[in-house]
């Protein structure tokens, strides 16, 4: 039976996986690997009691964030069972043994996410949006390169032993080891998805909405239109056809350049794979694996398609807007119970799949259908309500001096002038703010080329209107400019509260501790030292006098010597100490030219207080150090040249099951997003940008921490230069996410983020 000859049905669900499904990988005729956003890789075989069913056979965890892309390797004397190989947000590549489930090589290298994986033979070869490819061999790096300038979404090998690489720059890219031997150029946005077409070139899938079959010389053989969203991958079948996965919750099939299905999901559709029989395989944002076949032996009973249709419906209606209202919002047909209460008073109630408009008729009393109420093409944009009345827009607008948002309502019919003018006098704001007013109109209502109806007078005045380019006082305007709550952040947070009494009183215990073990006796302090320690805590108690106290060079200098000399399980007090001193201002200076003098203790501290399995107070009291480096802009150069070492030696922080450390690991990670758009420096900015997403993206979080890794993102994005990157993350699914939250700073935080997914 010819595939194509047939319209593809449900055949079964692979269900486990507790949130997104990102990733397929076709294991040969071992079985199914799939990835999730739930942290873990899943590996389907075939029901031996049932073919047309498949069950979860082993699950890999080791990933500390969302896993994407997975490739096969084959069965060999190293893997007799096959392995698999995954990559994931934690910047990592895993290796796994199918025989027994265990991670064979943890391959660190990456900055950023590792968005693709391919086997070159027996080596790995991993892509990311730090922009590099690397090759992997038995473990190690053998070589990376800068593949392109922005991120690389996804890499695959050609039969001819190429690679491909696609990029958030639009293109493709063609390697013969590190020499680009053609750059494919037609796409207008971000190349997410690749697959081979056997026998004619390339296929990819593009954040532009479309699919393009290139030949390896560069040119577009053929682009397939038909997704009204993001396409996130792409897969070809020996028998010609090709099936696409999108966000616009379709997984389309395509013959010779024509769209001959659309199979709709509950949800996006992250990844399509055909299967060497023809079956499909999707990954779906509900977390359900699904298997589609054109073969009537295969297709799923009647019980499972009824229960696939009812998730479906239940999930249009969801979305399904009616008047501006959610549909599932609408009452049913019992609200025609109640009696109205003004002739002509119109209400909408839920009749199955629709909403429906009755008015009350008060003569006869009762309620006449009206009709249908159907929203425009683009049903989730319901037009915004203001004192009861629909517009096109409501704005907020900011006009600053601390004074709070106004909410300016406009409808493109309107004289963006007159809605200027009669908004400020009803707002009591100054006239001078009108021509201000209106280009904020114009440039949010996509109106650039407005033409003034010079017929215009001015309803209050009789004047007519004010006309662009004439004479007006500016200097006591304030601009109008978009509102968001809790970003961009300025400034920087410190720690600076510190129980000394306390702190003293651990270093002495461990001093009598190391007093009475023989063996370290020698690193114990002398009286000389402790009182130089109780003198340093005196200066530091007295805030007041910061400006004029200092410190002598052998008071940091003991402190350094203890972070050297003394065992790591004990520092942590001395740590303390030193996260007060660089508050200090004195203290800051005399620390830092130690460290220039000196070996540099404080990345060595770090390195050390890290280090697998590190110590809570240790990573606590480090992390609230570096916050407060911060503080004095000569630790600048310090902290941008460390950046890379810090962030790396800290991630492992964005899964600690201890609250206080979380909370300041999100603080150390808000403070370096603040200081690098003010350095404007982009890699950097991306690599926090991946850390913070790691922490927005976790479950069961503490709130403050959340809340910082949001306002983090949210910064980055409206301030800094990786806007792009972070819509690459899937950070408008975040903010929706965190839009629901109980905790109200954290959904406001949630609000501002989705607004600035909206902006250009």
């Amino acid at each position: 039976m010819e595939i194509d000859s047939a319209e593809y049905q449900l055949s079964c669900e692979l269900r486990g996986h507790e949130d997104d499904v990102r990733g397929i990988c076709i294991c040969g005729n071992a079985g199914i690997a799939t990835s999730s956003r739930d942290r873990t890789v899943r590996f389907w075989t075939l029901d031996p009691s049932d073919k047309r069913n498949y069950t979860a056979w082993k699950i890999l965890l080791g990933h500390t964030s969302f896993v994407g892309p997975l490739a096969w390797i084959a069965p060999n004397e190293e893997f007799p069972e096959g392995g698999i190989v995954s990559g994931g947000m934690d910047t990592l590549v895993m290796v796994w043994d199918l025989k027994t489930g265990e991670r064979i090589h943890t391959l660190k290298g990456h900055q950023l996410q590792v968005t693709g994986v391919a086997l070159d033979d027996s080596d790995v070869v991993s892509s990311s949006v730090d922009c590099t490819l690397r090759r992997w061999r038995k473990g190690k790096a053998v070589e990376f390169w800068e593949a392109h300038k922005a991120a690389i979404q996804a890499v695959i090998k050609l039969p001819s032993n190429e690679l491909i690489t696609g990029s958030s720059d639009t293109t493709l890219k063609l390697w013969r080891g590190q020499n680009c031997i053609q750059t494919f150029v037609g796409h207008t946005d971000t190349v997410r998805g690749l697959a081979v077409m056997p026998d004619l070139g390339v296929l990819s899938a593009s954040h532009d909405g479309s699919i393009r079959l290139w030949a390896l010389t560069g040119e577009t053989l053929m682009e397939m239109v038909g997704h009204t969203s993001i396409v996130y991958s792409v897969d070809s079948h020996a028998s010609g056809l090709i099936v696409s996965g999108s966000e616009d919750c379709f997984a389309k099939i395509w013959k010779d350049g024509v769209c001959v299905q659309s199979i709709e999901h509950p949800g996006c559709v992250w990844d399509t794979k055909f299967l060497e029989n023809g079956d499909v395989v999707t990954a779906c944002s509900d977390g359900v694996v699904r298997i589609w076949t054109v073969q009537q032996d295969r297709i799923a009973n009647s019980v499972e398609l009824e229960s696939y249709f009812s998730r479906l419906s239940q999930f249009k209606i969801s979305r399904k807007r009616v008047g501006g209202l959610k549909l599932e919002d609408l009452p049913g047909l019992e609200a025609l119970q109640i009696p109205g209460t003004s002739d002509g008073q119109t209400i909408v109630v839920r009749e199955g799949d629709n909403g429906m408009a009755y008015s009350w008729n008060l003569r006869e009393q009762k309620w006449d259908k009206i009709g249908e109420v159907v929203d425009g093409p683009d049903d989730t944009m319901a037009r915004p309500v203001l004192d009861g009345i629909q517009y096109d827009y409501v704005f907020d607008v900011d006009i600053g001096d601390g004074e709070p948002i106004r909410k300016l309502p406009y409808n493109r019919s309107d004289n963006p002038y007159s809605t200027a003018d009669k908004w400020l006098l009803k707002e009591n704001l100054p006239l001078s703010y009108r021509q201000q007013v209106v280009e904020f109109i114009l440039q949010n209502s996509g109106q650039k080329n407005f033409a003034l109806d010079t017929s215009y007078r001015d309803p209050y005045t009789g004047a007519n209107a004010y006309v662009p380019g004439e004479s007006s006082n500016k200097s006591a305007a304030v601009p109008v400019k978009p509102s968001f709550k809790h970003i961009p952040k300025k400034g920087i947070l410190v720690f600076d509260a510190a129980q000394f009494d306390g702190i003293l009183k651990k270093i002495s215990e461990f001093n009598n501790a190391l007093i009475s073990d023989p063996e370290k006796k020698s690193l114990s302090l002398t009286e000389v030292e402790i009182s130089r320690l109780v003198a340093v805590v005196k200066i530091l108690k007295e805030t007041s006098r910061y400006h004029s106290s200092t410190f002598a060079d052998v008071d940091i200098a003991l402190m350094l010597k203890l972070l050297k000399s003394w065992p790591i399980a004990m520092i942590f007090p001395v740590i303390d100490i030193l996260r007060m001193i660089i508050l200090h201002p004195d203290g800051a200076i005399r620390l830092l030219k130690l460290l220039e003098d000196e070996n540099d203790v404080l990345m060595d501290m770090i390195k050390k207080i890290t280090v697998s399995p590190a110590l809570a107070a240790n990573l606590l009291t480090s992390i609230r150090a570096v916050c407060n480096l911060f503080k004095n802009s000569c630790y600048s150069n310090w902290l941008l040249n460390h950046r890379s070492e810090i962030l790396d030696a800290f991630s492992s922080c964005n899964s600690s099951s201890n609250k206080n450390v979380l909370l300041s690991y999100s603080t150390l990670l808000l403070n370096y997003a603040v200081f690098l758009i003010e350095k404007k420096d982009q890699e950097g900015q991306s690599h926090v940008l991946s850390a913070v997403l790691e922490i927005a993206e976790g479950e069961n979080l503490d709130v403050d921490s959340k809340y910082r890794a949001l306002v983090a993102i949210g910064t980055l994005m409206l301030e800094g230069s990786v806007k792009k990157i972070a819509l690459d993350f899937d950070v408008e699914s975040i903010a929706k996410a965190a839009k629901v939250s109980k905790d109200a700073k954290v959904a406001e935080v949630g609000a501002d983020i989705e607004l600035l997914t909206k902006q250009n």
